[in-house]
């Protein structure tokens, strides 16, 4: 159906309805109409993996018509109708997302999503309550975690590291799918090589932490940014490359396993952050020393050397937020734990 077909029909049956008395045609053809531009007029979420709505399949045979599919949608995709759970048009801005909140709540299988990367075979049972992690058993792991930079001569062995991914492939983002994309650098030898490469390239946007360059970009970008650029981001060139030149590789540590995660152009730039998080947290509960790197991210997203940069090392787009974390066996064990605090705790 075209949308000039479809309001020239639904314009001739309210004629032809006025002549002969024929409401009922005129509902029909205005509710095919508004159904056509519902769908016409919602907008898909881009990403880079898919930029097409989910479809919605409902099996009225099976479903109960009990309503919390209707509940749960975060869409407004879904009523009830005629004592069954039927798809809504029309309210939805972005139509199905296909987050799988109705598939989840479903216990008769009555409601399945394809599309946006998704498939009815996604949908899992879950443990019992019972197995989840107590809140005592969440603040040891946190309370023991320590950002780790010396790690013993181990391996990470490769189902270690499909462990980690399956963890941060569980975090959450801003909407599904996740457009979060993953740089594993397995062994220490890749870790090297890539850290070496970004020393040269640091090493080539050196004139961002000259003398003249900071005087000239103090007016420009205010107090703060030039003591951060003066105090900190000096020595750290400074300490990356020329260490880095004598064989000291303060940048990734000679970990044996490093992973960047980054979004792209359509990600929520909190994404690769909080997945980062997710895979340190399963790095530590597999018995593995941890650590974020965020001095590396933000120098590769700009200009043509970063552009060239990314294309050798495989890193598929620039993005907005991105963090390196580091893993490897511990070299040392700590005895103690230390306390920390946020800056401020506000209570509204």
């Amino acid at each position: 159906m075209t949308a000039g077909y479809s309001m020239k029909a639904a314009g001739i049956e309210c004629r032809r309805a006025l002549d002969y008395g024929r409401m009922g045609s005129v509902i029909f053809e205005l509710k095919k109409s508004y159904i056509y531009f519902s769908k016409f007029f919602s907008m898909s979420i881009p990403t880079t993996r898919t930029k097409e709505d989910a479809v919605i399949s409902i099996n009225v045979e099976l479903c109960t018509g009990c309503g919390l599919c209707v509940k749960a949608c975060c869409s407004d995709m879904l009523k009830i109708e005629n004592g069954k759970a039927a798809e809504l048009y029309g309210k939805s801005v972005f139509n199905c997302i296909a987050c799988g909140h109705c598939m989840a709540i479903c216990s008769e299988g009555a409601i399945t999503i394809t599309g946006r990367t998704m498939s009815p075979g996604d949908v899992f049972d879950l443990s019992s309550a019972a197995s989840d992690a107590t809140y005592e058993q969440l603040m040891s792991l946190y309370s023991r975690r320590r950002s780790v930079r010396k790690f013993n001569q181990k391996t990470v062995e490769s189902e270690v590291i499909e462990k980690i991914l399956a963890a941060a492939r569980t975090a959450p983002m801003g909407l599904p799918p996740s457009d979060v994309h993953v740089l594993v650098l397995h062994g220490r030898e890749k870790v090297t090589a890539f850290t070496k490469d970004f020393a040269q390239f640091l090493k080539s946007m050196k004139y961002l932490v000259s003398g003249w360059f900071l005087a000239m970009m103090r007016p420009f970008w205010g107090k703060a940014t030039d003591e951060m650029f003066r105090n900190f981001m000096r020595p750290l060139f400074d300490n990356y490359i020329g260490e880095m030149e004598k064989g000291n590789n303060y940048i990734t540590y000679d970990a044996p396993l490093a992973m960047y995660f980054y979004g792209s152009p359509y990600s929520d730039p909190a994404d690769p952050i909080v997945a980062a998080t997710y895979a340190m947290h399963a790095g530590e509960a597999l018995g593995l020393g941890t650590c974020m790197l965020g001095a590396i991210h933000p120098f590769i997203q700009r200009g043509k050397k970063a552009e060239q940069f990314r294309k050798v090392h495989g890193i598929k787009y620039k993005s907005q937020e991105g963090l390196f974390v580091i893993f490897g066996y511990h070299d040392l064990k700590y005895k103690k734990g230390v306390k920390r605090t946020f800056a401020d705790e506000t209570f509204a």
